[in-house]
Parts: structure tokens; sequence; C-alpha cells
């Protein structure tokens, strides 16, 4: 029996006894340097895994400077595609004295046959392979099934009902009766909602009597959620709109009731309840104290390994629910609906996990006064700095009084950055681009977005000047399509990321996509035809896998594993076997998504 290593995929998708067979039926086998391993039209015989050595995968039909395509070392795996097609599509050549596992043919084929996921696993697209990757570093073995799977049909209760002739009397003993926190009530045009709060309201508040009909005080615009959304999907919607009760709706009518301390407690860990502290908050004090406690939240849903697209968004909207109370605890009532706070950059596309540098700005209604108005955006931008949102570097904050200004003020920069087309100005589109409302009235943010879509998105001249950005730092790929490998690591938001935001978002800005995750407008633009649903899905999960990556130096730096080190700089000789092969291809999707650009904006001629 051979010592062999199987505990990383493909091999962690079989039983102990298909391991075992695998132990059983491997030989070792030594190539010299230079010795070709698999020759191109050969009949695949054997799976290679790397024991000892490199070996390259050569494309003979290319130029000899472009031939070399791949680069594996040890753990790696090749020739597997080899047997599954009945002949070899590349070359593969020892680049040192190597030691190589031989899994015969026979034998692989026959647990192909007897594990589907094993098969599976060599067929799979850069999305497959990422959410195994996702799987295998969740704790204990512990998989997406109970967190991320569980669906809303499994946490609703029961509607509490009563017909649109009931009292606030008879409202108030229903509840009473079933120990329940709201109900609902039939109107004229379907369900309305009506909680304790509401009734102890319109009762002590407002003065109404006990026997005026219920249907008075309830609230018909519904935040509602299908049985079939997963319950994590339930705990978003709530935090975004700020409610801690969704309906559940089956064809129209309200089949059961969702409630926030449900979700929390089906969650089953304490983590999760930074997003009811968020919401229980009376005080700044308060609300700092959870705030702070969001790592902690980033942690368990990592160590869970939920999908990164989830979590992201409910990061965004916890963050802007932080926000839009501090902006409530620190703003007089009279302001809100004449103004609005937008944030920018990361987290304006919903995809700033950790706390970073603030990106923020101010919309104001043009008649709309305000005479202490840089005194409370120097005291809103202190009480993000005590939450937990550094400073911005390069100062775009409220404090800062040339990112405040009037709808008119905004329409005379949005046309003059456009105009300009030089760095800053075209950096300052890209910043506003990517705005969200967290506080105030979010139709001034709509106009303005009008306004930047109506300047820029048919001026050919600009797009170009504006994609230009995305091919501004080169791919970390070698010559021969093999990774890099600096001994401080490679810079995975330059050569990864930020060629796939600013990429996307140059589409989206000329084809006026309103969403402003990069996630959501790659689905906006499969739907729309500008890029087919493969390439958008690859983007999308290249982006999650680079996001991850970082993700993971940024936890390890908080942990004190990274001081002083760049948590943007990934050193690939520590990544695993299956982190490489992703890492690899994903940047050759980079790189091809770059190539498109350059055409699509005629950057190769700029």
């Amino acid at each position: 029996m051979v010592d062999i290593d199987l505990s990383q995929p493909p091999f962690t998708l079989l039983d102990d006894a298909g391991r075992e067979r695998i132990r059983n039926g491997v030989d070792l086998a030594y190539f010299d340097r230079d010795e070709i391993i698999l020759d191109t039209g050969q009949s695949g015989e054997y799976v290679f895994l790397i024991h000892k050595g490199e070996v390259a995968e050569l494309d003979t039909t290319l130029p000899g400077a472009r031939e070399r395509i791949g680069h594996y070392t040890q753990g790696d795996l090749f020739g597997a595609i080899s047997i599954l097609n009945g002949k070899s599509r590349y070359r593969f050549r020892a680049e040192q004295e190597s030691l190589c596992y031989l899994l015969p043919k026979a034998l692989f084929l026959a647990l192909c046959d007897d594990y589907p996921a094993f098969a599976e696993f060599f067929r799979q697209t850069l999305a497959h392979k990422t959410r195994l990757l996702t799987e295998q570093r969740a704790e204990g073995g512990v998989t997406m099934a109970g967190f991320m799977l569980a669906k809303v049909s499994e946490c609703m209760r029961e509607p509490l009902c009563v017909g649109p002739e009931a009292t606030i009397a008879e409202a108030v003993t229903t509840l009473r009766d079933s120990h329940a926190d709201s109900l609902l009530v039939q109107g004229a045009h379907g369900a309305g909602m009506v909680t304790k709060t509401d009734l102890l309201n319109a009762l002590v508040l407002d003065g109404l009597s006990q026997d005026r009909p219920v249907l008075e005080v309830a609230h018909f615009e519904l935040v509602t959620v299908l049985p079939a959304q997963y319950l994590f999907e339930a705990l978003v919607i709530m935090t975004r709109h700020k409610v801690e009760r969704v309906v559940v709706m089956e064809q129209g009518v309200p089949s059961g009731v969702v409630e926030l301390t449900d979700v929390l407690s089906f969650f089953s860990s304490r983590s999760y309840v930074v997003s009811l502290q968020v919401e229980q908050a009376g005080s700044l004090e308060a609300l700092t104290r959870a705030s702070h406690r969001t790592p902690e939240l980033v942690k368990a849903l990592m160590a869970q390994g939920v999908k990164l697209r989830f979590a992201m968004e409910l990061l965004a909207a916890l963050n802007g629910r932080i926000m839009s109370k501090a902006w409530n605890f620190l703003i007089e009532q009279r302001y809100h609906s004449h103004s609005c706070l937008v944030v920018m950059g990361s987290e304006g596309r919903g995809e700033q996990i950790l706390k970073t540098d603030q990106d923020n700005a101010l919309i104001l209604e043009d008649d709309l006064e305000w005479p202490d108005l840089d005194e409370c955006m120097r005291t809103l931008t202190d009480t993000l700095i005590k939450l937990g949102y550094p400073a911005c570097p390069g100062n775009i904050m409220v404090s800062n009084p040339e990112w405040v200004g009037t709808e008119s003020q905004w329409r005379q920069r949005i046309v003059k950055w456009a105009a300009t087309r030089d760095g800053d100005s075209l950096m300052k589109l890209a910043i506003l681009l990517d705005s969200h409302a967290v506080a105030g009235n979010p139709a001034l943010l709509d106009r303005m977005r009008d306004v930047l879509f109506e300047q820029c998105s048919r001026d050919e001249l600009l797009l170009s000047y504006f994609a230009r950005a995305a091919l501004r730092f080169s791919t970390p790929l070698t010559l021969f399509g093999s990774l890099k490998k600096p001994q401080h690591g490679i810079d995975i938001k330059k050569g990864g990321i930020f060629p796939i935001v600013h990429g996307v978002r140059t589409m989206a800005l000329e084809r006026r996509i309103e969403p402003t995750s990069t996630l959501e407008r790659l689905d906006a633009l499969a739907a729309d035809g500008r890029l087919d649903e493969r390439t958008a899905e690859n983007l999308g999960e290249a982006l999650s896998l680079f996001t991850e990556l970082r993700l993971k130096q940024q936890l390890a730096r908080l942990d004190g594993d990274l001081e002083g080190k760049d948590a943007n700089r990934v050193v690939v000789q520590e990544l695993s076997s299956l982190e490489r092969d992703l890492l690899r291809e994903a940047l050759h999707i980079v790189k091809e998504f770059k190539q498109h650009l350059s055409h699509r904006y005629h950057l190769e001629y700029s």
C-alpha cells in the first residue's frame, strides 16, 4: 500500500473505502527533467498526482513563446481529462526531476462510476469548484446545508388573522390569547399587518376608542417573502427594510409570518444577535457596542461556510442600518426628508465585509436651509469613526464640503467631471456611480443617478477613458500562464478584484444599470445580452474567490497573524492545491475579460 495524502479535493469526495482503493492501486513513477510524461494526442492511461517536482502543460499548436499554458506542482493532478476524452489535448513535460503517483485508467473510471460527485469534479465550472472550496473550509466539516439551505417554510409561524370588521379591542384580546406580537387583518385590497406597538400607539398616543375598526391602524405595505426562499434571505430583507417580521406569501395569499427572533434562534449562534442588538440600540453607546461586534459575525459566517454573496448582502444591510441609526440619533427629523446620506465605493456596492475607510456624501434639496450643516457633518464623521468606520485617507466624507451639495451643485459637478475626463474626475464619477442611500430621502440619489447616466452613458469617448483604468494593473500570471509567486505575494485587489469591478462598472454605466452590486450588475448585463451567461457566472465566481482570499488575509490580520503585512497580498506558496488551481483559473478569466474590454472600448488604440 502506498502512503499518499488524499485529504484534498477531489479525493475528499470519496469515502474511506474509495480512498483505500486508491492507496492499494496506485504506483510511484520517476520522470527526468524535460521528459514528456503525456503527449498531445496520446490516449490517457493514468491520472498523475505530483508527489515532488514540477510539470508544465504545453499547447503545441501555439508559438513556442506562448505554448506553456499551465504549471503543476506538489499535490496537483493532471491526466484525468485525457482519460475522459480518450486522448490528451496538451503535452505535459517535467520541468525538473519529478515523482508522480500513477492512478490506473481502469481504477479511475471505476471510481467515477461508483462516486458520481468524484466524476463530476473533473467536469465542473469555476462556480462548482469554488462552492467545493467553501464547503471544504467550513469548520468541523460543516457545510452550508444547515445554515444556508434552511428555507423560510421551516421557520414560519401560522398567520394570526382577523376579519375586516374586527375592533381594536378584539385585536388586543386575540394577541393576548395567542401570545403573539402581530396579526393580519383583511382589507379591501389585501392583508395588512398590526403589531402590539401599533395598538398601543393607537390607544394611548392617538386616543382611538377600543371599538374603532382595527383596519384603521393596519399597515398594508407588507414586506414579504416566499416559502421557498432561504431563511438567510429573510434575515437580509428584515435588516434592509428595518422590520422585525415578514409575511410569507403563496400565490398572493398570506400563509405565514417569520419573526426576527425566530430567525436568530434558528441559526442558534449568539453571533447573529448582532442584528438584533443593532435594531434595539437606543443610544450611540449601545450602537457602538453592537457595531464593534460585526467582525465576530463575519468570522462566524465564514466558519459556517456561508456563500460569500449572502454574507456580503447581510453585512451591507447591517452596515446600512448602523449608519442609518447614527444619522437618526444625530440629525434633526426636519432635515430627513430633504437630504440623503449615501455611501460609495465598496460599501455602496455592498462588497465591504469588514469595515474599511469611509466613503460617503450628502445630497440636499436645492431650497433646504441648514444653518449648522458643517458642524453636523463633522459630528457624523467623528461618530462613524467611533462606530468602527475609519476616516477616508482621500477625505471623501461628508465632513469635506466637496462631498456635500445641493442637487444643482451635484449636477454641475457631474457635468464638469464628465467634460474634464482626467484621472481625478473619472475616479470621482466611478465613486459616485456606486452610490447607495442609507439614510434620508433616496429619491434625491435616484435623480442624481439619472443625471449621471444622461451625461455619461452615450459618450463613447468618455466610456473609453473610463474603461482604461481596468487595464491599469497587470494580471499576476507569467508569460506562460502560470501563477506568479513573489515572496511578498500577489496583489489580489489590483490583479483580480479591481479589473472585474471597474470593467463591470463601465459596462453598467453604458447600459444605465441601476443596481450597484457587481454581482447584480453581472446578472443585469447577462439578461441584457451584453455578456453571455457563462462569462457572467465565471466573473462572479472569480470575484467571490478573490474577495474570500482577501477576507481570509484581513481576518488573519485582525487576529494579529499578519501584523505589518498587506492584507491585499496573497502568498501563492501558502495556498492549498485546490486554491492555487482556482486562483490560476480565475486570473485567466480576468485576463480574458480585460481583452474583451479592450476590444469593446477600443483601448488597444489608446
